[in-house]
């Protein structure tokens, strides 16, 4: 029986994260991986890497540079002729970007001294935990500490069963080798936003089917209200509370049985993209006396450390309370490596940024203002719009706006929420002054570059406090 400090089940952002600091910090560790890719190889990374965040984006960025080139740089006086996609090309620079990023881990560990491990871990009891590969044979490590970084999986729905050619998951989107001449997609959330426009500016005619009556809701009101009027702008066919009931597969196509405004409808697509969530993949995950608990929803309880209720043992990531964010579960995974090697380190989890890649990008961070109105607090609004931004001007790039909220009283930053070219990395200015408890004065009292569209975030500030430059000053809203 192999021993080690620490063993860590799972090699996605959490994880291998998680294995990584470990080490770092002087501890013997080996990290557990089940999954592999095409070649039939380990495929570390988890699913961000292998099926999720990364092959996602590189297929977003291909899809907006086809769009770019096909119709927005005749504005520039650029003539690009007739412009052509060809999918299989941009399917395969996609896995060739997976592939480099999974070597870096595996180079990581390598430099880090991390042992990759490959099969399915199980936690037993005693702190111990069960290896089966591939080929069924089973062995059992000893560790001081174990982290469960087990991940996610889809959610599947008994209406549209994925086959991975008609009717596919996420997974199955990031693998379609030609553009579907309509395509349906069930969820209007972020990976069926996404994944929506990365096809509908190939030239797919898309239809998103969201059971929800409101748009989008963990996003600020107002963002969310911008973003739908710019996602309508661009061909998206945003359904809310369409319930799908049923699916039919009808000649290599997909009839879709569902209901809208108290009406039955059926609708014909080419491919459909079930993206309506995520759950946590903690089946066979837990021998029953490993002292291990899960909630309802099969999530690992844990406390504010992730600390489970077996002594020695943690979960972080996806299979954990909170946002099933990958840089979320990354930031877990080092609180609990520097914990376990004895300091005292704890997260704040008030300041992690939340990101929808479509174009415009939507970010946030902090409370939205329907969160401020319902928890009573009081607040201060500042808005300002990427319109009154000369680098956004001369980019042709204007859509969208900068809102930032404040306490009435205190002028500490209670929320920043961002639809506009580059809102990812212009929030994370905001994530930096949050975690230092800063003011909107703070920042207004800033320098920011001239011209970039980090002055979208000072303007804003500014205009917390009546105090905007580039743009007339509204009343304070409460």
């Amino acid at each position: 029986m192999s021993k080690f400090d620490v063993v860590v089940i799972g090699s996605g952002p959490a994880g291998y994260v998680a294995a990584i600091r470990a080490a770092q910090l002087g501890l013997k560790t080996a990290c557990i991986e089940k999954n592999r890719n095409k070649e039939d190889k380990l495929a570390l990374g988890g699913t961000c890497l292998n099926v999720g965040c990364i092959p996602s984006k590189a297929l977003l960025d291909s899809s907006y540079k086809y769009h770019e080139a096909k119709d927005a740089l005749g504005v520039h006086g650029i003539s690009t002729g007739d412009v052509a996609i060809d999918v299989p090309a941009m399917i395969k620079r996609k896995d060739g970007v997976v592939a480099q990023m999974i070597g870096g881990i595996s180079g990581l560990f390598q430099a880090n001294g991390v042992t990759a491990i490959e099969g399915a871990g199980k936690v037993l009891a005693g702190k111990k935990v069960e290896v089966t590969a591939a080929d069924g044979s089973v062995s059992v490590l000893e560790a001081d500490n174990i982290i469960i970084a087990a991940g996610s999986v889809p959610v599947a729905i008994p209406p549209a069963p994925v086959d991975q050619n008609i009717i596919v998951d996420s997974t199955g989107a990031l693998e379609f080798q030609e553009v579907p001449g309509k395509l349906g997609v069930i969820g209007a959330g972020v990976i069926g936003l996404e994944l929506g426009s990365v096809w509908s500016r190939l030239g797919s005619e898309v239809v998103l089917l969201e059971a929800l009556e409101s748009f989008l809701p963990a996003v600020d009101g107002q963002i969310a209200k911008e973003a739908a009027k710019v996602f309508k702008k661009q061909g998206l066919d945003i359904r809310l509370g369409a319930r799908v009931t049923g699916t039919k597969i009808v000649k290599k196509q997909v009839e879709v049985s569902y209901t809208f405004k108290d009406e039955e409808k059926t609708e014909i697509f080419d491919k459909l993209i079930v993206c309506v969530g995520r759950k946590p993949l903690s089946t066979g995950l837990l021998a029953a006396d490993c002292g291990v608990n899960l909630d309802e929803r099969g999530f690992i309880f844990v406390n504010d450390y992730c600390e489970t209720d077996a002594a020695g043992i943690y979960a972080v990531g996806d299979i954990v309370r909170g946002p099933m964010l990958a840089h979320k579960g990354s930031e877990e995974g080092v609180m609990v490596a520097e914990r376990i090697a004895g300091h005292k380190i704890a997260m704040n989890y008030d300041c992690i940024p939340s990101v929808i890649y479509t174009h415009p990008e939507i970010a946030g961070v902090g409370k939205t203002e329907e969160q401020l109105k319902a928890d009573g607090i009081p607040y201060k609004v500042g808005t300002f719009p990427f319109v009154a931004i000369g680098r956004a001007v001369a980019a042709n790039d204007t859509t969208g706006m900068v809102k930032m909220l404040a306490h009435e009283d205190t002028d500490r930053i209670l929320g920043c929420h961002i639809i506009g070219a580059s809102a990812a990395d212009l929030v994370q200015q905001v994530v930096i002054a949050m975690e230092f408890g800063s003011s909107a004065e703070d920042i207004g009292l800033t320098v920011f570059g001239h011209p970039t569209l980090s002055e979208a975030v000072h303007e804003a500030a500014l205009a917390v406090n009546g105090q905007a430059i580039h743009m007339p000053n509204r009343k304070k809203r409460k």
